[in-house]
């Protein structure tokens, strides 16, 4: 059973991961800020490091509207909405991954512009507190998925006949959660998944599903904060101190 952590502990582990991860920024870069609790100290690491000189001439690729509302309020210089071909580095985190830092991401409802990032990054970094690591995905968070409003029960009854259990995202009033897109998230509790790309392909065949946050073949490393300070994780599975 996993030792229960400290609120202030996952914060530092978080803090600590993130920052790490900007000390891979170069000045000149385009680069992919992340959205959610994790990403965010990454984002104000940099605009930290543009105040202070060590770092010049930053474009930021936002993957969420409450990241670049961020990134503007710190000075962070933005893209705006045309993606650039490609992005150097993109600082982001996950829900869960898995020893083949394969991932699962939506809990902040941004997959959608998450994955287009990450897709167009020469560099995915990935930056996660200890408790986010998993033996298999889909054993602790369900699978977020973005649909079209238009017909959004259908796409929920075709998730719940691949095995999940299916709930529609809600915000405290209790309306229906819209992604940036303006479309619904639904959580697809699946268990612990046995063929993330089995499910990946089948979820791409039903018309009316926007994106899903499995998030496959797309890290290049992740960099996890935990109690012994940071691991840098790789795809083929070696792990390394990070101090």
């Amino acid at each position: 059973m996993r030792t229960p952590v400290a609120a202030a502990d996952l914060l530092r582990y978080k803090q600590l991961a993130a920052e790490r991860a900007v000390d891979l920024v170069e000045s000149g870069m385009v680069v992919g800020l992340g959205t959610g609790s994790t990403a965010i100290f990454a984002v104000r690491r940099i605009a930290a490091r543009l105040r202070d000189g060590s770092l010049r001439d930053i474009v930021g690729v936002p993957t969420s509207v409450a990241t670049e509302a961020e990134a503007r309020t710190l000075g962070i210089p933005l893209a705006g909405e045309r993606l650039p071909s490609a992005v150097d580095i993109t600082i982001d985190g996950a829900d869960e991954v898995d020893p083949q830092l394969r991932l699962i991401k939506g809990g902040g409802g941004a997959l959608l512009r998450e994955k287009i990032v990450a897709t167009v990054s020469r560099r995915e970094v990935i930056v996660v507190d200890e408790t986010k690591l998993s033996p298999a995905l889909g054993t602790r968070y369900p699978l977020p998925i973005e649909v079209l409003p238009f017909g959004w029960e259908w796409h929920a009854r075709f998730i719940e006949s691949l095995g999940a259990r299916v709930t529609v995202r809600r915000a405290p009033d209790g309306t229906l959660c819209r992604s940036d897109q303006g479309n619904y998230i639904v959580d697809a509790a699946f268990g612990p998944i046995s063929s993330a790309e089995s499910l990946a392909a089948a979820l791409a065949t039903h018309a009316g599903i926007v994106e899903h946050g499995l998030f496959l073949g797309l890290t290049s490393e992740c960099l996890v904060g935990g109690a012994r300070g940071i691991e840098r994780l790789l795809p083929s599975g070696d792990a390394r101190g990070a101090g």
